[in-house]
């Protein structure tokens, strides 16, 4: 099913653009069928690898599914980006994908508590939980960013099983305010390893996020440790889904529980590693950062990935129009372009040298070979 939207110009006359992914966009929700499948596969064959099917499915068939359908820029005109955001289906099947990760977390918690799979099915199974819950996070940005009550409210519960609640504070009013500038955590700086940049980034969104609410509270004439912290809201919420699993499955369950939150929570930070590696914005004389602008974050058109994580590819176009939904991001010219969609950039990633032989060479074309205007470390 395709979608047509009409919208009228200043100048009367009328701009249509067809939304031929309309459908498509629920490939999404293929995600959280993947311990049910790992469960399935892993019982018929006897073959313990297929615990893991969440990892194979993101670091094998979707790069593969990339390669083989390719990349489409086409964006809806700017006028019709009103009309997009107006359309409840695009609030609607990002607001679902909630009660599909918290049904599937139930299940498989329910699965591991009552049947015998051993240390690698526990820790197979958190595993692809982690893709569940680490595309969870990527719905929670998504409503996060938005104006309603409701999608806070579900952003903070979608952080919840992961023990990230703090993204919710740190990515809306500290990253957003500081990306691409050494002040941020989640601004990788070229020639920083990922495995350098993990520790760096999951400490400091803590610390950031926490040093936003002090402040916040603190200009109010609140207390930090108060009902008013919104950090302690979403942890309120972790407690919860943590407490709840380990008095009814016991405490064999912190294993899966513990190998998602990092699982989820990694990919996450290795999405942001990707996004901004080595982008500078350039200070003014008075120490003053210019504007964020599509040139600091890297993009991406490849179509699998971006069906997957709601658009999160067009980043640039993100960072420029933070409420926008995904259905209205755009491609932009301007902004650096990956070599590849996320999931293969995160493989890359993994492999520090090969990752700088790839992205090093196309950060310094996009500085014009002058390194000192990259953020590097």
């Amino acid at each position: 099913m395709t979608a047509v939207v009409e919208a009228r110009r200043d100048d009367g006359s009328t701009v249509v653009w067809v939304d031929r992914k309309r459908r498509l966009w629920l490939l999404a929700f293929v995600v959280p069928a993947l311990p049910v499948l790992a469960v399935v596969l892993a019982t018929r064959t006897g073959l313990g690898v297929f615990w893991f099917w969440g990892l194979i499915f993101a670091f094998v068939l979707v790069p593969l599914a990339d390669v083989l359908i390719g990349d489409d820029p086409s964006s809806p005109p700017e006028e019709i980006a009103a009309a997009l955001q107006a359309d409840p289906w695009y609030r609607w099947i990002v607001l679902a994908y909630l009660p599909a990760q918290y049904a599937v977390l139930a299940w498989s918690l329910w699965y591991a508590s009552s049947h015998d799979i051993g240390w690698v099915g526990l820790a197979g199974l958190g595993s692809t939980l982690g893709i569940v819950t680490g595309v969870g996070i990527n719905a929670a940005h998504e409503l996060g960013h938005k104006r309603e009550d409701l999608e806070h409210w579900a952003s903070k519960v979608a952080l919840a099983p992961t023990l990230y609640g703090h993204f919710f504070v740190e990515h809306n009013w500290g990253h957003h305010k500081r990306v691409a500038t050494r002040e941020d955590p989640a601004s990788s700086r070229m020639g920083e390893s990922y495995y350098r940049y993990w520790p760096r980034t999951v400490v400091g969104s803590l610390r950031s996020a926490w040093g936003i609410e002090r402040t916040r509270l603190r200009r109010k004439g609140a207390r930090v440790l108060s009902h008013h912290n919104r950090v302690l809201h979403a942890w309120a919420f972790s407690v919860v889904v943590w407490a709840a699993t380990v008095a009814l499955g016991g405490p064999r369950l912190l294993v899966v529980l513990a190998v998602q939150a990092v699982v989820g929570f990694s990919l996450l930070e290795a999405v942001n590693y990707v996004e901004h590696y080595g982008l500078l914005r350039q200070e003014d004389s008075r120490g003053r950062y210019e504007r964020v602008t599509p040139k600091h974050s890297w993009n991406n058109n490849h179509v699998v990935t971006n069906l997957l994580l709601y658009q999160l590819q067009r980043h640039s176009d993100h960072h420029e129009n933070p409420a926008r939904r995904f259905v209205a991001l755009r491609h932009v010219d301007e902004a650096p372009q990956l070599p590849a969609g996320y999931a293969a950039m995160i493989l890359l990633a993994l492999v520090p040298p090969l990752w700088r032989r790839v992205m090093d060479p196309r950060l310094v074309a996009h500085y014009d070979g002058d390194v000192s205007r990259a953020n590097a470390r």
